[in-house]
């Protein structure tokens, strides 16, 4: 097969938001969004050194319709939701969390020197929406780690040359990585043509495409159709999170914390909630 080097398609700076009781983010990839980034459907940024921008927290709120995948590279959130699960994201650790047919949790950042991290939002296919709830989480003893000289590379889910993350996603297949590129170094990933393939630069700045352009941190960076990403970091070094799924291309109803594909799936989820119906009977998957 040819090699097709994927170049830039969008770059995106996102917007600074205020969400759940007072945390101040920003919104990466949200609603705007979603046809470019299919699966995908939110990333909201965590970084602050002030405990003020966070403690208030994420109080209960519901989830329908989607997996919300917490990574925190430096950080403490506690949380808590309805199959009874309750514990703490610390460094270098992952929530993934399938809301299916209805969850509701409540996610609360401790005060620490820094707060650094994202939440991502994977859409469900539509036979799948309301499959029982799971919660997985992820430990940093769980996570992959490969030491390529240059870069080193934390595999959160997916395969990544024959290693497995702890996570593949049972109903989207997700390629998510955390890479670390040294000043000046080199990367490079194969990928499927046909994914969507986006990246956010964390820290550090450099170019991901043959332009050579460089891009600076709190960047999202959509990708064109190829079957090669090449990442070449400044000599201020790198550090970006890296996502990679087949898109659904199917119709979305988006309402707040629950993501459908009508409006009248939509209008039954929030009059559920309205009448303490949301959380179904099914027996629940737990696992901590």
């Amino acid at each position: 097969m040819a090699r097709e080097i994927r170049t830039i398609r969008k770059i995106v700076t996102g917007r600074d938001a205020v969400d759940g009781a007072g945390v101040k983010l920003v919104r990466v990839i949200g609603h705007r969004d979603t046809e470019d980034f299919d699966p995908f459907l939110l990333l909201d940024a965590f970084d602050s050194t002030d405990p003020q921008d966070y403690v208030k927290g994420f109080p209960w709120h519901p989830h329908r319709g989607i997996e919300t995948i917490t990574y925190l590279i430096k950080g403490d959130i506690e949380h808590g939701d309805s199959l009874g699960n309750k514990g703490s994201i610390l460094d270098g650790e992952c929530q993934w969390m399938t809301a299916g047919s209805g969850i509701i949790h409540q996610e609360m950042p401790k005060a620490r020197d820094r707060l650094l991290g994202v939440q991502l939002w994977l859409n469900m296919p539509a036979r799948k929406k309301m499959e029982v709830p799971k919660y997985h989480g992820i430990v940093s003893a769980d996570i992959p780690v490969i030491d390529e000289g240059d870069s080193t590379i934390h595999i959160l889910a997916g395969n990544y040359k024959g290693l497995s993350g702890p996570m593949e996603g049972e109903y989207v297949k997700a390629l998510f990585l955390d890479v670390e590129v040294g000043r000046g170094g080199e990367w490079t990933l194969d990928t499927e043509s046909g994914e969507t393939v986006f990246v956010y630069i964390v820290e550090g700045e450099g170019a991901f495409d043959p332009s050579g352009e460089i891009y600076p941190a709190k960047r999202a960076l959509l990708f064109n159709k190829g079957n090669q990403v090449q990442v070449k970091a400044s000599e201020s070094g790198l550090r970006f999170l890296l996502m990679s799924a087949k898109p659904l291309e199917e119709p979305i109803a988006w309402g707040g914390p629950v993501v459908m594909n009508t409006k009248e799936e939509l209008d039954l989820a929030f009059r559920e909630i309205d009448e303490g119906t949301f959380i179904k009977g099914s027996s629940p998957e737990k696992r901590q």
